[in-house]
């Protein structure tokens, strides 16, 4: 890794790992990092030596957020506009991603605040692993801007629709316990954990069949734009009596299956 990037990339056991790297600016996301980690995220989701995705910051923060001394014309832009397509942009859904959609699970390892833009960031992978030091905020209003990378959506489907309504309008900060607390985030653990402890969860992933876990992660994001709880039961019927491979790799996978849940529930 060359640490003069913005955004740092190492591949290993199978896992990419991408580090928000603007420590000075708290990691703040000006236009280059944002094309930086579409392209990362993107070229993981091909390559087919990566099968998770761990996503963090250099300390002390995750992201404060979109870069407002660019947004504002107070510096000039980092990165000249991209095509539709190439780089984060509103899709046709409404939902401005961040994040190109791919077949991949992103764990956000998060290891200090996480504020508006890095908020949607971090509500944009797959789940959420805390430092004791993380901090969560939406400070749109306190802007005066509104939010459209899904915070609105995707924290009150995290943590409740109050929760989310109250942390939206005051602007308030919320700490790692709290965040686990409300169902935020998966984990909290200590600082310096927090790399090790994703890194063991993302090779738990690695270790499964890989073509059940893509497709598997394809249905969790089908059933959450299901309209009706019927909608989704019927999508996953389908799912299981499509399934090409059946029961035929269950003999071969069965032992270690079996030993590794004897460990884990030893």
């Amino acid at each position: 890794m060359q640490t003069d990037q913005i955004l740092l990339v190492e591949v290993e056991d199978r896992i990419a790992t991408l580090t928000l790297n603007r420590p000075g600016a708290r990691n703040a996301l000006n236009r280059a990092l944002m094309n930086a980690l579409w392209d990362a995220v993107g070229a993981a989701g091909s390559d087919p030596a990566v099968d998770v995705i761990i996503m963090t910051g250099t300390d002390p923060a995750f992201s404060a957020g979109v870069d407002l001394k660019e947004t504002t014309g107070e510096t000039p832009p980092s990165a000249g506009p991209r095509g539709a397509g190439e780089g984060p942009a509103r899709d046709a859904n409404g939902l401005f991603r961040f994040l190109p959609v791919i077949d991949k699970p992103i764990i956000g390892a998060i290891n200090g605040v996480a504020v508006t833009g890095g908020l949607e960031i971090a509500l944009q992978c797959s789940f959420l692993v805390a430092s004791e030091r993380a901090r969560f905020a939406d400070t749109h209003a306190r802007v005066g801007v509104m939010p459209g990378g899904g915070i609105t959506v995707l924290m009150a489907e995290s943590m409740g629709l109050r929760r989310a309504i109250e942390l939206s309008l005051t602007g308030n900060f919320l700490g790692a316990e709290d965040a686990l607390r409300y169902g935020l985030v998966n984990h909290v653990v200590p600082h310096e954990e927090l790399l090790p402890f994703a890194r063991r969860l993302a090779l738990d992933i690695v270790s499964n069949d890989q073509t059940s876990v893509t497709r598997l992660y394809r249905h969790y994001r089908q059933i959450a734009s299901a309209a009706t709880l019927d909608e989704a039961h019927l999508i996953e019927g389908y799912m299981a009596e499509t399934w090409a491979p059946g029961m035929s790799q269950v003999g071969e996978r069965r032992a270690d299956v079996t030993a590794r849940g004897r460990s884990q529930s030893s």
